[in-house]
């Protein structure tokens, strides 16, 4: 027990070394995350100096059960793909330039906007395309407009990792955790609509009240055109209209008895080999499919798989369960703020794996399970290590040269997300009440 203790302990404080000091590595021209590295040694520690053996993982990893985590990162690869498909046909930039074009000189309005444009985006798409396509974006505007990028850029990753809980596809988090415990596209908005409605609009005042100074001056704005025409706009047509067919596929996989990895695995794969029909017909390179294949995180598949090997050990040994046991008190409050936390010790994919397999050993509520989603995702607002998209907001904003401190991020992150978490905890109280 002692060993698979300390290679969990070890792995994680590794992790969080790694996003705070030196998140990638460089070879030559290519780039890499150090993080799925640090991950997959801690998972050949635990086969080589724990009780757990190739067979268990092997069993885990390829089980026909709910916790199945090559079906589940299949589900999340293939909407992102989706995404990542529809940034590279230019549409993500093409309405930031519209939300920023049609703002005018009003700073307040730019911020709401921008607030809602990335609210609604990140619900059907995904909080990390979405990062990584408005965060340069804000900076160039700013810089172009003499502005200060500070409010836009945390009004952004708010909404991005608050409206994330929405639906099930808007987070890896909720993905692994929903579909762990069971749970379908519908049965899951059904309860997490009400709790990110209330998340959503106290980050929103919260945020105006932060900010009510500087967006009080008018925007002197540039002198250049600032718009952006979609760079393939067949492609981008027949993105969304994957884009809304899957989301309609998950609605309905629970009726038409198709699981819901696989209907968004089908999705996607119909869309690369349709965007590739329609290149050799329009008589095109295929430029937009084969940067869409290059951007998918594909390093979350051995972090995850990693990850998820850990946890075995620790259910091996039964630690899950000892730590389903301490969680007696109250569900909602200690499945909660403790995934909130854990996301900060550990990022919040680990931890959506670890409170998974809580859950399971402690025979926790469905409403245990909702509220480690909302922590999972509101985790992400307090600091870098919390989620990979705080990873990427803080590689972005510093190649751009702007200075967005750590201590920056954890000032304005606990500011919204506190208040968030409270709000959207009592909603999901207020519900298992009635």
């Amino acid at each position: 027990m002692v060993a698979t203790i300390v290679i969990a302990v070890i792995t994680c404080l590794g992790l969080v070394l790694c996003v705070l000091i030196k998140p990638e590595i460089g070879i030559k021209k290519i780039t890499l995350p150090l993080y799925p590295f640090i991950a997959l040694v801690g998972a050949i520690a635990a086969v080589a100096f724990t009780p757990l053996t190739l067979k268990d993982c092997l069993d885990g990893i390829l089980g026909a059960g709910a916790v199945n985590p090559l079906k589940i990162l299949t589900l999340f690869i293939s909407v992102t793909a989706i995404s990542i498909f529809l940034d590279e046909g230019g549409f993500f930039e093409y309405l930031a330039c519209k939300v920023l074009k049609k703002s005018g000189k009003s700073k307040v309005k730019l911020f709401i906007f921008l607030y809602i444009t990335v609210s609604v985006l990140t619900v059907f798409t995904s909080n990390d395309v979405i990062i990584l396509t408005f965060t340069p974006i804000i900076l160039y505007f700013c810089k172009s407009g003499n502005i200060k990028p500070a409010p836009y850029l945390v009004a952004e990753f708010a909404a991005a990792n608050t409206w994330s809980m929405a639906l099930i596809i808007g987070n890896p988090t909720n993905v692994y955790i929903a579909t762990a415990a069971g749970i379908d596209f519908l049965s899951y908005l059904e309860v997490m609509i009400v709790p990110t409605l209330a998340a959503g609009i106290v980050s929103l005042l919260i945020l105006l009240l932060l900010f009510r100074k500087s967006l009080k001056e008018p925007i002197l704005l540039p002198d250049h055109d600032i718009s952006s025409p979609m760079k393939d706009k067949p492609l981008c047509i027949l993105g969304l209209i994957v884009l809304i067919i899957c989301t309609v596929g998950l609605a309905i996989s629970g009726y038409i008895g198709i699981e819901m990895w696989l209907e968004c695995a089908i999705c996607a794969i119909v869309l690369i080999i349709s965007a590739l029909l329609l290149c050799l017909v329009r008589h095109k390179k295929p430029v937009v499919v084969g940067h869409a294949l290059g951007r998918i995180p594909y390093q979350l598949i051995p972090f995850v798989i990693s990850m998820f090997i850990i946890v075995l050990s620790l259910d091996k040994m039964e630690i899950t369960r000892y730590i389903a046991e301490a969680f007696s008190f109250n569900e909602l409050i200690e499945y909660g703020v403790g995934s909130y936390l854990a996301s900060n010790l550990v990022n919040n994919i680990p931890m959506s794996v670890l409170f998974s397999s809580v859950i399971n050993a402690g025979n926790a509520s469905r409403y245990a399970v909702y509220a480690t989603v909302i922590g999972s995702n509101l985790g992400a607002l307090l600091s870098p290590v919390g989620a990979l998209a705080g990873i990427m907001f803080s590689s972005i904003t510093k190649k751009a040269g702007y200075k967005f401190s750590n201590l920056d991020f954890i000032m304005y992150g606990a500011s919204v997300s506190v208040c968030s978490l409270a709000a959207s905890l009592g909603c999901l109280a207020l519900m298992l009440m009635i």
